[in-house]
């Protein structure tokens, strides 16, 4: 009984990455940006962005973009990551609609579920 579940659980997995690709989960604070437009973002953990840059560089658009699928709280949407050099890690941009729906508000950390 307990290697059905397991076997199941598997299948649901791999099931998964290949819909919607590797997932990565992490936990991180969300931050605006001081210049023009204010956006807001959440930096991936340095170590996660390593990983993702050694597996994934190859697929890389202009600008370091993967694109990506992010789940907040229950707000699941179509987005990209973008590789910055400065903070050598990506960022996921966080549009006010997901902020709004999920109450999402500055410095306060929050699970993050990217599939890329």
């Amino acid at each position: 009984m307990v290697f059905l579940q397991i076997q199941q659980q598997l299948l649901f997995y791999l099931a998964d990455v290949l819909v919607k690709g590797i997932r990565y989960e992490f936990t991180a604070p969300l931050w605006q940006y001081a210049g023009a437009g204010g956006w807001h973002f959440v930096s991936l953990p340095k170590k996660m962005a390593k990983e993702i840059r050694s597996l994934l560089r190859s697929e890389e658009q202009g600008w370091g973009r993967l694109t990506a699928t992010a789940r907040i709280g229950k707000t699941e949407w179509k987005t990209a990551i973008w590789f910055d050099t400065k903070q050598d890690t990506y960022l996921l941009p966080v549009k006010g609609e997901v902020r709004k729906s999920e109450g999402l508000i500055v410095d306060k950390s929050f699970s993050t579920i990217l599939w890329l």
